[in-house]
């Protein structure tokens, strides 16, 4: 062992900085409180102390840092989405993901692979020549490949035609990246750590209090808080806590599985999709398939692993790339999806004054992650919504304007 670490390992002091600041007692009250430590809360909170000088705020989670979905994610980010709304306001979060290393400093291990959304059908072929001219209008780059180019940009691919579902082409997005997905809530925790934000993990949230249909504070398990503002950006446990709130939230909650393989040489590049099969594949920076599929068929509160799941997934995954075969897989997990009618968010304001929602990411939560906080911190500090969240605000629902990004969504739901 070298010395220098015997040294470090028996001192009694360390030059390193904790990460995060020591949380301490609840304040009796704060400007504002964010309901759930992962990526969305934290990004907000980072944003809001950075950008508009907003920092005496709380963040509460019941667990710990990134320990609900943004843990639980497979990690890609694009844009090729369907609709202008759901493309404009993806395209920023790439593009700010692209500089979040920079940003926090802190490494995110951000690596730019493409991404492939295979079409086995000529119905599904019609549909990504759709969404490449839509996103290349919006100046989103997409492009249509057929079989020739396909099989020299994912040589490992069987292209064969002896499969049940034939490969006919794919949407090919070269934005397409993968990252490390507690990173980016580590990220944002420690900078927003350091702005001043006080992070209390393991304190729960039991009650929202309101006066004349005006948030006053919050009750958490370790006293209340007096607040003029909170926002909700709890995932699964969306609707309980909008039902706190006193108001209901068009929202089903599903379990949605994945998995890792051991460890292999790197061998895939690419992020494949294929919306027909229910299955997405890529490979980490540790060598691992990361893999996933289908939301499961029924409203769910649990993260439970099932053998159904991993049997479909495993046997869509060898029809793509028969030669893993022998692969072991090495770990499997649930997240909890909250899924909207129309497959886009809901952002924005609440029928409670000064009580903000961040809810609806169903399976397409962690790619937005700092275009949400950006955003939502800019509503939070200015009562005016942005644009490119307007679109997705509760009360569409009662208007009948909804974004329908169910044919983008790349996966079964």
């Amino acid at each position: 062992m070298p010395f220098g670490l015997l040294k470090y390992g028996l001192s009694r002091t360390y030059p390193a900085k904790r990460h995060f600041a020591p949380a301490g007692a609840l304040k009796p009250s704060y400007d504002v409180v964010i309901i759930g430590g992962g990526g969305h809360g934290l990004a907000i909170a980072y944003y809001l102390a950075k950008y508009h000088g907003v920092t005496n705020v709380a963040v509460i989670e019941k667990g710990y840092i990134g320990g609900g979905n943004t843990g639980r994610n497979t990690a890609i980010i694009r844009s090729n989405y369907l609709t202008p709304e759901g493309v404009r306001f993806y395209d920023e979060s790439v593009r700010l993901f692209q500089q979040l290393s920079q940003e926090l400093d802190y490494n995110i291990l951000y690596s730019e692979r493409g991404h492939f959304t295979l079409a086995h059908t000529d119905a599904a072929l019609r549909t990504m020549r759709w969404r490449a001219e839509v996103n290349k209008h919006l100046g989103v780059e997409s492009e249509l490949v057929l079989r020739d180019e396909l099989a020299k940009m994912v040589p490992q691919l069987d292209l064969s035609e002896d499969v049940r579902y034939p490969i006919l082409g794919a949407l090919y997005h070269a934005p397409g990246a993968i990252a490390r997905h507690d990173a980016v809530a580590w990220g944002y925790g420690g900078a927003a750590s350091r702005l001043g934000v006080d992070i209390h993990q393991q304190t729960t949230v039991t009650g929202i209090v309101a006066e004349g249909g005006r948030l006053t504070g919050v009750v958490t398990d370790r006293g209340a808080i007096k607040c003029g503002k909170a926002v909700q950006a709890v995932a699964g446990d969306s609707s309980v806590l909008a039902a706190m709130a006193g108001f209901k939230l068009p929202i089903r909650t599903i379990p949605l599985q994945a998995c890792v393989s051991q460890p292999l040489k790197p061998f895939l590049d690419a992020i494949v999709v294929s919306g027909s099969l229910h299955v997405y594949v890529s490979q980490s920076s540790r060598g691992e398939l990361v893999m996933g599929g289908a939301t499961d068929p029924y409203p769910l509160y649990s993260t439970r692993s099932s053998l159904e799941f991993k049997e479909g997934l495993i046997a869509h995954v060898l029809e793509l790339f028969p030669f893993l075969a022998e692969v072991k897989l090495l770990r499997q997990w649930a997240g909890m999806a909250d899924m909207t009618p129309d497959f886009s968010p809901v952002m924005g304001l609440t029928p409670l004054e000064n009580y903000y929602v961040d809810a609806g990411w169903g399976t397409w939560g962690f790619k937005a992650t700092p275009v949400v906080g950006k955003r939502m911190a800019e509503l939070i500090a200015t009562g005016e919504a942005p644009d490119l969240i307007a679109p997705f605000r509760l009360s569409r629902f009662e208007e009948f304007r909804l974004v329908g990004e169910k044919g983008a969504a790349s996966v079964g739901h």
